[in-house]
């Protein structure tokens, strides 16, 4: 099934959320996927937006996907990120394993933290295996951290686009069976929640534009 070309008509409507370490591949992984390019790009500043609409399992969905920096500084930033995520994408790089140690030291925290849905998806990705002979984390590794927290996983590489629309797909088909979601991702094509301005760090939670 062709992606829809009429970008006003969608069944659901999914925030996706992004997280991780800096310069593990966030930005570049989520080019890959809605632009089909790859680029090295230099740390996301606050948080990046991208819509993407698909068809997947047969509905017509319109995906927005935000992309968090993962520098520290910014961190008080991205809890407002999370409200309402349907899926959450942690990434780490598989040449550096203190990418892979901060997932369950601060990002599986922040999850608990933060996010509103108990039904949330979360995918776990290993990103940059393009540079296999670099590897400080074996893929044994990441399936059996998925596995303790309750993720998907999948590992994969923004440079040479290995596995990455599965990647999002996988996520997408989760939440697609998941009711309490899917509810949700209809409301949201009702109000259209997002032609609001992502939320800037002093805003109210009302303000709307």
């Amino acid at each position: 099934m062709a992606t829809t070309s009429n970008h006003t008509e969608f069944d659901y409507l999914f925030k996706l959320l992004m997280i991780g370490d800096s310069g593990v591949g966030k930005s570049s992984l989520l080019l890959s996927f809605t632009s089909d390019s790859f680029e090295d790009l230099s740390p996301t500043i606050g948080v990046d937006f991208k819509v993407k609409y698909v068809d997947i399992g047969g509905k017509k969905l319109k995906l927005a996907i935000w992309d968090t920096a993962g520098q520290e500084r910014f961190r008080t930033l991205t809890s407002s990120y999370y409200r309402g995520a349907q899926g959450i994408i942690m990434v780490y790089d598989v040449t550096r394993r203190e990418t892979f140690t901060n997932l369950s030291e601060v990002w599986a925290k922040e999850i608990d933290l933060y996010s509103t849905n108990q039904d949330c998806i979360k995918m776990l990705v290993g990103n940059k295996v393009d540079k296999d002979s670099d590897r400080a984390v074996t893929k044994k590794e990441g399936i059996n951290f998925a596995r303790e927290y309750g993720c998907l996983f999948i590992e994969c590489s923004a440079k040479t686009r290995v596995n990455v629309q599965q990647c999002f797909e996988e996520l997408v088909l989760k939440i697609l069976d998941t009711p309490s979601l899917l509810a949700e991702g209809s409301k949201g094509v009702r109000k259209n929640i997002f032609r609001e301005k992502p939320p800037q760090p002093d805003a109210s939670a009302s303000s709307c534009c």
